[in-house]
């Protein structure tokens, strides 16, 4: 006489003890067509896994407590904090005129790094799909910010991703900036979930993935821009040399002269 499989006999033993579908399974089949049918169990979303509906809520009925002055600073903040990385890009360009062509390289390289990070966002959110809680979770407290419309997805966050992104392309160009760049960027990722348009898990995962993505088109671009901005250096244009910069040797000119003195 022929048993089935002990695998088989096992999954027969846990759905009575256990009152529950190991995994996922709707239907376990032998090689000998020895099935175990399982009643089908609805699967939950893959978005509402990793839903920290809770937290949002305490976040956003404490905003809603917080004074007038500070929520109205957490919707001018929540868009305008981005401006602040621009011009941290702008300063270190200007400063990087100025430097070997590596450093001038790196510091071009850096707000476009930010801008590959931001499109693998936005391609992540066309894959997950993940509604906004503005809309999602009942009984939240009204968002501060209007609520993107429906197709604009909440995960990951562009804004957390951008910041996250922009800090970490920023140190590349000066290090000691991580000190202004670090809690910007985690003040701009919560500042989304204050203003009620994103879970806490949305702006985790943005300040992530653009802190990861940012460093490696950096790391894996810095050799051919160096070439590059060292020829178009040697252009003789002046709009190509001011954007460019005069480069290290017209910085070390005082001290040069200095010492011939």
């Amino acid at each position: 006489m022929s048993h089935p499989p002990l695998s088989a006999q096992l999954f027969r033993i846990i759905i009575p003890v256990t009152g529950r579908t190991p995994l996922s399974f709707v239907r376990y089949t032998t090689r000998r067509s020895l099935g175990v049918t399982v009643p089908a169990a609805p699967l939950r979303s893959v978005t509402m896994d990793f839903v920290d509906s809770g937290l949002y809520r305490d976040i956003t009925d404490h905003a809603h407590d917080a004074p007038a002055w500070l929520r109205h600073t957490a919707e001018i903040g929540t868009e305008a904090g981005l401006l602040v990385f621009v011009g941290l890009f702008a300063l270190g360009w200007w400063r990087a005129r100025h430097s070997d062509t590596r450093a001038f390289a790196i510091a071009v390289l850096a707000p476009l790094a930010t801008a590959v990070a931001y499109v693998c966002s936005e391609v992540l959110k066309s894959v997950v799909t993940e509604e906004r809680p503005c809309r999602a979770v009942t009984g939240a407290a009204p968002s501060l910010a209007e609520c993107p419309p429906y197709g604009d997805w909440s995960f990951p966050s562009n804004h957390a991703t951008i910041a996250g992104a922009s800090a970490a392309a920023l140190v590349l160009v000066r290090r000691t900036l991580i000190l202004l760049t670090a809690p910007l960027a985690l003040l701009a990722a919560f500042s989304r979930v204050f203003v009620g348009v994103h879970y806490p898990h949305d702006v985790v995962a943005g300040l992530l993935l653009g802190a990861a993505v940012a460093p490696a088109v950096v790391a894996l671009a810095t050799r051919p821009a160096t070439r590059l901005a060292g020829a178009v250096r040697g252009s003789t244009a002046p709009v190509v040399r001011w954007i460019t910069g005069p480069g290290p040797r017209s910085a070390g000119l005082p001290y040069a002269s200095h010492r011939r003195r």
